[in-house]
């Protein structure tokens, strides 16, 4: 066999070899819970969560870089570690949580989701994991003025969009309401006096009112069922729910929630 026959063979070869590696990178995959299932690289499990709502999840500077912390994010990073996965973080617009989740762009919401029977035809729902009041947030001044929600009556609300805050200020009479993604947009509709008031979640309510100057909590409630809040996951994937309940009841079992609820608490109120 002459020298220039013994080279080609050898061009041959070596193309063979790199389309083979080629071909296996290709036809990495994908798992059930949407990571990725080849075994050189770690799972990925992808939360989408609105970090406008703290303590549930919020925008914080840790060591000189901004993070998002809160006690939904310590849960997720359970479910993450009881699996095997790296946990990624999308801040996303709350309003369009369930559409990530539904085209698969994320795998879990994690973000004070109410399980309404609308969101339970749209994706799936894990069990209850927290419940909290609801809460009336006014300017200082108007603390007297909005003090039942009788007195809410007409008065310019604002709320964030496709919460279940937003369908209790739908049933007060005469409400003029303004929608909005983020709490501290409707925070900042408060203070320039755009809106006369905000139903939010207590615990949240409770954060805002701490850290931003003129703003109180009134001795209105709002009478609504507290059906908790549920972790959603795309229709169908009965396996990464399962997880989720299986770490959702031992945290609950071990007190865990409640402790992260203090401690994201105390880091949402500090400086």
């Amino acid at each position: 066999m002459n020298k220039w026959i013994k080279m080609s063979m050898g061009m041959l070869l070596a193309a063979s070899l790199l389309s083979g590696c080629g071909q296996d990178k290709a036809n990495t995959g994908t798992g059930a819970n949407g990571g990725n299932t080849d075994t050189a690289a770690k799972k990925t499990l992808t939360l989408g969560t609105s970090a406008d709502f703290p303590p549930y999840e919020f925008h914080k500077v840790i060591d000189g870089k901004d993070t998002i912390v809160g006690f939904d994010i310590d849960i997720a990073k359970d479910i993450a570690a009881d699996m095997g996965a790296e946990l990624v973080i999308k801040d996303l617009p709350f309003d369009s949580l369930l559409s990530e989740l539904s085209s698969g762009r994320v795998d879990m919401v994690i973000s004070g989701l109410s399980p309404t029977p609308e969101r339970a035809k749209a994706v799936d729902l894990s069990d209850v994991y927290y419940k909290a009041e609801q809460a009336v947030v006014v300017r200082e001044a108007d603390k007297d003025k909005f003090n039942t929600m009788d007195t809410l009556k007409g008065a310019k609300i604002g709320i964030q969009t496709g919460s279940i805050q937003e369908d209790i200020a739908k049933g007060i009479e005469g409400a003029k309401l303004t929608s909005l993604a983020k709490i501290s947009d409707i925070v900042l509709q408060l203070q320039s006096n755009r809106v006369d008031a905000s139903i939010m979640e207590g615990p949240v309510a409770k954060s805002f009112v701490k850290n931003v100057k003129g703003l109180v909590i009134t001795d209105a409630k709002p009478e609504v069922e507290d059906d908790g809040y549920v972790i959603g996951v795309k229709k169908g994937n009965t396996e990464l729910l399962t997880q989720i309940n299986k770490t959702l009841g031992e945290l609950n079992s071990a007190g865990k929630i409640e402790e992260y609820v203090t401690k994201a608490s105390e880091l949402a109120e500090s400086k």
